[in-house]
């Protein structure tokens, strides 16, 4: 009898689940709502939503700060699902979208564009340099994975390699820079939202087929996660699989370094948070990771606008500084609980 029962309890607790799950995608889509509305008030002068339909709000809400709202909120959600697809696709609770190289791909397209126009190119040139840097770094790896038929874990460790080879090279640029220059490396290196405004609107559109699409994977990102054998035996193309997911999350990194610069610990820090939180199926982790990747990434850069009052801070400086304890402390806490 109690055998008899078992598949009516299991899916009592999955339907259970699943309601579970909604609630707490709603307090999250709520949240970044919460959030959205702090950065369209804050700054140098903050404006309360019962001004926002003054003279003023029209420069500082709707020109100013709703158009970087947006492309952070973007790159926030870009970052944080390319985090998830890699590490279910590595098998690596490490792994986010700089791992495979991708991230420094772009930021050496853009590094080699400042310095060989004199820091003088418009912003849409270096925009597109660093995506064609992401998706060359990319095309590579794809085609080593064709030509080697390598794993998962050798192409993790060519894209640690690729993306320490590309530091060097932005490392020797940033040295052999003039004054002028640098100051404009300087900002892509660290990461900011500065100088968005509605004319980077072609880059936000951008990231959003790929990120929707990305989102609606959940299922076959459940099955990468069982690895490659059994993924393969219930039906997976893995080769065909692994290509499109590694050309999205190259597609988000560029298009979002191209946005703001390269933003670390978005990617590696988030998905942790909320599988700790009870994320664990995929179907919702990435929609959970877009609102909380959006939301944080919000916050990160009120915090970066409003700490100094004369200067505001690179958001790469911001999410660093904050991710780097929290992901010390969240290993630390699965330790002691014996994981």
């Amino acid at each position: 009898m109690p055998a008899a029962q078992s598949p009516v309890n299991f899916s009592a607790l999955e339907q259970r689940q699943r309601r579970h799950d909604r609630h707490r995608l709603a307090w999250l889509a709520l949240f970044l709502l919460l959030a959205l509305g702090v950065a369209l008030c804050a700054g140098e002068r903050w404006l309360w939503p019962a001004y926002w339909g003054s003279d003023e709000a029209q420069l500082f809400i709707w020109q100013l700060r709703l158009p970087r709202a947006l492309a952070v909120m973007s790159a926030g959600a870009a970052l944080a699902v390319a985090g998830v697809v890699m590490q279910a696709q590595f098998d690596n609770p490490l792994a986010e979208p700089g791992l495979l190289g991708v991230s420094n791909g772009a930021g050496v397209a853009l590094v080699l564009a400042v310095l060989a126009g004199h820091g003088l190119l418009p912003v849409w040139v270096l925009s597109g340099c660093a995506i064609l840097g992401a998706l060359a770094v990319t095309c590579l790896l794809l085609a080593l994975s064709r030509r080697y038929l390598l794993n998962n874990a050798r192409l993790l460790l060519i894209g640690v390699a690729l993306g320490i080879a590309c530091g060097a090279v932005m490392t020797w640029a940033v040295y052999f820079s003039s004054s002028l220059d640098l100051r404009q490396l300087m900002y892509w290196l660290m990461g900011g939202f500065s100088g968005v405004d509605w004319r980077q609107k072609w880059l936000i559109l951008a990231l959003w087929p790929v990120l929707l699409w990305l989102v609606m994977q959940g299922k076959r990102l459940n099955l990468l996660a069982l690895g490659e054998i059994p993924a393969r035996q219930l039906g997976l193309p893995l080769v065909l699989w692994r290509n499109l997911l590694v050309a999205a999350v190259g597609w988000l990194a560029g298009v979002s370094v191209a946005l703001a610069g390269v933003i670390g610990f978005v990617g590696l820090v988030i998905p942790h948070m909320l599988r700790l939180a009870g994320f664990t199926d995929h179907r919702t982790l990435l929609p959970a990771s877009a609102l909380a990747g959006a939301g944080i990434l919000l916050l990160a850069d009120v915090l970066a606008r409003v700490t100094l009052a004369s200067a505001e801070l690179p958001i790469g400086v911001v999410t660093s500084s904050l991710g780097a304890p929290l992901f010390i402390w969240m290993l630390l806490r699965q330790k002691m609980r014996g994981g």
